[in-house]
């Protein structure tokens, strides 16, 4: 009953306040056809990537972990008619999958996929910084290293965002034997100590369960 509640919450919201156009809902169901993971962001939670993207002004946009590109859809219209996003995707089932339907909403022009593992592919942006958000949802043991690069690619008033961060409430157990719970940790410890960052992270609950991300500006 719990997981219906919030689905259904989600389902009011969103119905008064998140439209889904074609080419979101056709991104969603292609991803699902294709088999690939049903990990991409909720509606309400791509708004919500839209609107920090907004907010912030941004023009460059960093993606890290692609899937079927819903998400990058959200951030990529956020853009100005000059404005680029780069994703970084491992898989290339994934990266076929997200280039059709990026073509499908018309972002071709502003959205660039590199495929390949992002520890590799990130120290090859050094000359396209800073960008002004940078988004981690890829695998989390590796959330410490791609903080690292971010910090690298960022400047002051950019915007980091962490998806995935709450695990299932499994984030408070530091006896953890989930990698990607460990990498979340360490995620979230290396922010809380670092002199240029100021976060605060949230839990969400909906259609994709419970979970949350953490928001980090970049002061310095």
């Amino acid at each position: 009953m719990v997981q219906q509640t919030w689905t259904a919450v989600d389902d009011y919201f969103d119905g008064l306040l998140v439209e889904e156009d074609e080419a979101l809902v056709a991104a969603a169901a292609d991803a699902e056809t294709a088999g690939l993971p049903a990990h991409q962001v909720a509606p309400n939670q791509g708004k919500l990537l839209n609107l920090l993207a907004r907010v912030r002004g941004a023009r460059r946009i960093l993606e890290i972990g692609t899937l079927g590109g819903y998400s990058t859809i959200w951030l990529a219209r956020a853009l100005p008619a000059d404005g680029r996003l780069v994703t970084l995707e491992v898989d290339d089932r994934c990266a076929e999958v997200a280039a059709a339907n990026i073509a499908r909403a018309g972002l071709e022009h502003v959205v660039e996929i590199r495929r390949g593992r992002a520890v590799d592919l990130l120290p090859r942006l050094a000359d396209e910084a800073p960008f002004d958000l940078v988004f981690i949802d890829a695998d989390k043991p590796s959330n410490p290293a791609y903080l690292e690069w971010a910090l690298k690619l960022t400047r002051p008033g950019s915007l980091i965002i962490g998806d995935n961060v709450v695990r299932d409430g499994a984030v408070v157990d530091p006896d953890s034997s989930d990698p990607r719970v460990q990498g979340v940790r360490r995620f979230t410890e290396l922010i809380s100590e670092h002199p240029r960052l100021t976060a605060t992270a949230l839990q969400s609950v909906g259609r994709k369960g419970y979970d949350g991300l953490v928001l980090a500006l970049v002061t310095a």
